[in-house]
């Protein structure tokens, strides 16, 4: 998952957003709030609204006066917190929206700042964390903990320069604190990569010619297929970590950042024994933890089956095998979670997508009818549904399940765009062609260009004439 722009929000939240916007210009503090707050319940990932509602939850606490005002905010926040807390750890999307509640009337909130962070690097974005961290540095420069997050959350948005500022900033409070020797050595490693052009190299979007400022050189090393690997600085800070390690056996950062430099080798076995590591000194693992080696255990499957050789005898046979195995991991994973976090809906929605993804329609459809008890999976899980019965050629039961979903969506966007679409789907599939039709039009009234909508339309046109 990643942040988003404005270009790449649907028009209707586009045009919601902007109403905020004119809210904002008018000082109407506390209907810009509430409109930036729908929009980001949801597009939790759009940055420019994150910072716009940051802004204008500052600009009305400036109109509070007094200490008691002050007070008032942070005293009510306190089971909000506790919500969030617990959100975190089960479904970050909501912990956003609970950090963001407490936010609107105590913008300075550091405990609710520091939630919404760890909710976002969660969610993969770093700049939303960084927005939040920058203020809890701001309230506390000598808070450790805040300095390092903030620090990782800056690399990995990649404001390299800005990390290595704050981190140097620390290291002034703490000296001779090696946690922060050794990320700043680690982020020296990353920029000097970054700078040398080895980040885009090993992403597959730069080339060593751009590296090698000598094109003449660069010539010659590609007419002998040479490649300079950036794997070597990897290995030396392996190497130099896995010292550090001997002396401080259960240093938690230590062991981390081992597992990640060898999961960026593609030395996925290795990864998840010191991931492993981390677990047993722990003695439980923690959400972040957990989602880590899941991904790794997942990209280690991707990895076997991008080197398939495809011209071998048993290559079907190989790659349907580790497909299998990939495909049950994930649906193992998806269990755990929903046995682990029972009250979690959104674990139940996950594992309904899964099943149906994999063709499991009858299991996903029992999974789907506890998800719809979540007010934010209602229509979704609604619409899911509806799918899984169109695939069981339940055809009647599915125009039910999708004609409810229409019904209770009303902004029409992508998501009933979709709907809508697959009830003319199933519609067309029981022969109601001029019923069918009449959805496909209302898709095509908005958006001409939608699937082959365009050219149901045309060829009911040309067929009536």
């Amino acid at each position: 998952m990643a942040e988003k722009s404005l270009s790449q929000l649907p028009r209707d939240l586009r045009e919601l957003y902007d109403r905020g916007n004119a809210a904002l210009q008018k000082k109407n503090y506390d209907y810009a709030i509430t409109i930036y707050n729908q929009v980001l319940v949801r597009e939790p990932g759009f940055y420019a609204c994150r910072e716009a509602l940051r802004s204008v939850q500052f600009s009305k606490a400036g109109e509070g006066k007094g200490f008691f005002k002050k007070m008032l905010g942070t005293a009510s926040s306190s089971p909000l917190v506790a919500k969030a807390q617990f959100q975190v750890r089960s479904n970050p999307a909501d912990a956003l929206a609970t950090c963001e509640q407490i936010l609107n009337s105590d913008p300075n909130n550091s405990a609710a700042h520091k939630l919404l962070a760890e909710a976002a690097m969660t969610m993969e974005f770093p700049k939303t964390a960084v927005l939040s961290l920058e203020i809890a540095y701001r309230n506390n420069p000598k808070d450790k903990e805040v300095g390092m997050r903030l620090g990782e959350a800056l690399a990995a948005a990649g404001q390299l320069p800005r990390a290595m500022t704050i981190l140097n900033e620390l290291q002034k409070v703490y000296p001779t604190d090696s946690e922060i020797g050794m990320f700043i050595k680690n982020l020296a490693a990353k920029q000097t990569m970054s700078e040398s052009g080895y980040d885009a190299l090993a992403s597959g979007e730069g080339s060593y010619r751009d590296i090698l400022k000598d094109k003449a050189e660069a010539a010659s090393l590609e007419q002998q297929n040479r490649q300079v690997k950036s794997e070597d600085v990897a290995t030396e800070l392996i190497r130099e970590y896995q010292a550090r390690l001997e002396k401080e056996p259960n240093n938690r950062r230590l062991l981390r950042s081992i597992a990640d430099l060898y999961a960026q080798k593609k030395d996925f076995d290795k990864a998840l024994e010191y991931f492993g590591m981390m677990t047993t000194i722990e003695g439980q693992t923690d959400p972040s933890l957990e989602k880590a080696i899941a991904d790794t255990k997942l990209r280690k499957l991707d990895h076997e089956i991008s080197l398939l050789d495809e011209t071998a005898p048993d290559a079907a046979e190989r790659r349907a095998r580790l497909e299998k195995e990939r495909q049950e991991f994930s649906l193992s994973e998806a269990r755990r979670l929903v046995d682990k976090y029972p009250n979690d809906l959104n674990y139940r929605f996950d594992l309904g997508r899964l099943l149906f993804e994999f063709g499991r329609t009858s299991e996903a459809i029992s999974e789907f009818q506890k998800a719809q008890m979540n007010p934010n999976r209602k229509i979704a899980s609604q619409f899911y549904i509806g799918k899984c019965f169109a695939k069981q050629k339940m055809y009647d039961l599915a125009a039910r399940r999708f004609e409810t979903a229409i019904t209770e969506k009303q902004i029409f966007d992508e998501e009933k765009k979709e709907i809508i679409y697959e009830l003319g789907s199933v519609l067309e599939a029981q022969g109601k062609t001029e019923e069918a039709i009449t959805q496909f039009k209302q898709i095509y009234e908005v958006d001409i260009g939608y699937r082959d909508v365009a050219a149901k339309v045309d060829a009911y046109y040309a067929g009536a004439r």
